[in-house]
């Protein structure tokens, strides 16, 4: 068994909840209603990606760092 690290991000929602999506393996989008529910969907979509892989021996994808910055817009 091995441990692997992916950068998420969590984005709160106007109506409630949380976003989360995964640089590395744009193919996970999951929700939860809290941080700790987010966190949660997050390990069981990356463990689900990750096993799949591992089975079909497929890659497993480095973790990716975002680069975020705000930008600002003269209207």
């Amino acid at each position: 068994m091995r441990i692997y690290n992916y950068t998420v991000i969590f984005e709160p929602l106007k109506e409630g909840g949380y976003n989360v999506v995964v640089p590395a393996i744009p193919e996970i989008c999951t929700f939860g209603e809290t941080v700790e529910e987010a966190r949660a969907m997050a390990e069981d979509a990356i463990r689900c990606y990750l096993e799949s892989a591992l089975k079909g021996k497929e890659p497993i994808p480095e973790d990716k760092e975002p680069s975020v910055e705000q930008i600002a817009v003269r209207v």
